[in-house]
């Protein structure tokens, strides 16, 4: 039997299958599969493995006829001693013949690397976490920001474009090296790759104590499609939302803080703006008050006169908006429920699960 459809000979060319063959096993890549897991704080899980002095997620080699989810799914068992079933892929990487570091006696050839998604592990999850003797040393939940610093460069990569991956929504990504080939946005300005803001604090859905002063002002400003404005350091990548400290000019009054740092940092203009409840930080001690409000419209980016910084715009759901934040497993639910509350008082519907979008050009609704 002859083929017509060598890789590198013109189509019209016939070769002999055991030509053919030999051909194609002449490119052929090593193929191995991994798993992202989290926990409720959005950290990831990575193993202490004994040959080597770097982290990994969990996964490997896939052993020979296997396929990608199988041997994710055969690897959860090996290693973490858990059953579990992967069905939602969120990257593959083509890792170059130079993209990892290996000794040359390997003769590394590239390899395809799939990441699949482990989801949110629970505590209960955890618990039954059972590694390996002999090759898991242990396993640890670590900040998205601490990746590049514990893994091997190349692993490091990849896990950040699968994590944002996994939050943008879009589908899984084709990685180069462990980058997108269509970076989106987030990758753009590297959310996760710095420190997210920690805040672990209590959330109050209540009045503000008399006796407290309120030292921040935070709004969720809803677009009408109920997704809320997030705004991304171009610098950092760090994520805050809108808002601040009370100004003098602001006449004591949060609202007008919220209003005033919108503006200030995003050209937004908000209406309709709706307490919902405040933060309580005992260094203080003090509140950090949160509202909810209507985003009206756009203006061209400004650089925000407080920070000497041009804010990224994007509109995020609130659920992706939490992603980007650290404050802790109960406060953000807490936030986040009555966030929703005050959002169908504002008469605005709850956002479809979708990509993260960009805001370069002004705007109204």
């Amino acid at each position: 039997m002859t083929t017509t459809s060598a890789p590198d000979e013109r189509p019209s060319v016939a070769m002999k299958d055991e030509a053919y063959g030999a051909l194609r096993a002449s490119h052929a890549l090593w193929a191995g599969t991994s798993v992202l897991i989290t926990n409720r704080r959005g950290q990831v899980l990575l193993q202490r493995v004994t040959y080597r002095p770097t982290r990994l997620l969990p996964g490997g080699a896939l052993d020979r006829g296997e396929s990608p989810a199988q041997g994710a799914a055969r690897e959860l068992e090996e290693e973490l001693g858990v059953t579990a079933t992967v069905t939602r892929g969120l990257a593959v990487d083509w890792v170059s013949p130079t993209g990892r570091a290996t000794p040359p006696a390997m003769n590394f050839p590239g390899e395809l690397l799939h990441v699949f998604d482990g989801g949110v592990w629970d505590d209960d999850q955890i618990a039954a976490i059972r590694p390996c003797p002999g090759e898991i040393d242990g396993i640890e939940f670590v900040e998205p920001a601490d990746l590049p610093v514990l893994m091997a460069p190349d692993d490091a990569r990849r896990a950040l474009s699968a994590l944002r991956a996994r939050i943008n929504g879009a589908g899984p990504v084709f990685l180069e090296d462990g980058l997108p080939l269509a970076p989106t946005v987030l990758d753009r300005v590297g959310v996760l790759h710095t420190a997210r803001a920690r805040h672990h604090l209590s959330f109050h859905p209540m009045p503000v104590p008399a006796d407290l002063p309120v030292r921040q002002s935070w709004v969720w400003a809803f677009a009408p499609d109920g997704r809320v404005l997030v705004l991304l350091e171009p610098d950092t990548g760090a994520a805050v939302l809108p808002g601040g400290t009370p100004e003098p000019e602001d006449g004591g009054d949060p609202v007008a803080t919220a209003v005033r740092e919108a503006r200030e940092e995003a050209a937004a203009e908000l209406a309709g703006a709706r307490y919902f409840g405040y933060l309580s930080d005992p260094d203080g001690p003090c509140a950090r008050v949160r509202y909810a409000a209507i985003l009206m419209s756009l203006d061209a980016s400004q650089v925000d006169p407080a920070t000497g910084r041009t804010y990224v715009r994007i509109l995020a759901t609130p659920e992706q908006a939490l992603e980007f934040f650290d404050w802790g497993p109960s406060a953000a639910a807490d936030q986040l429920t009555t966030a929703h509350r005050a959002r169908v008082l504002l008469g605005i519907p709850k956002a479809t699960h979708q990509p993260v979008t960009e805001l370069t050009d002004p705007i109204s609704w």
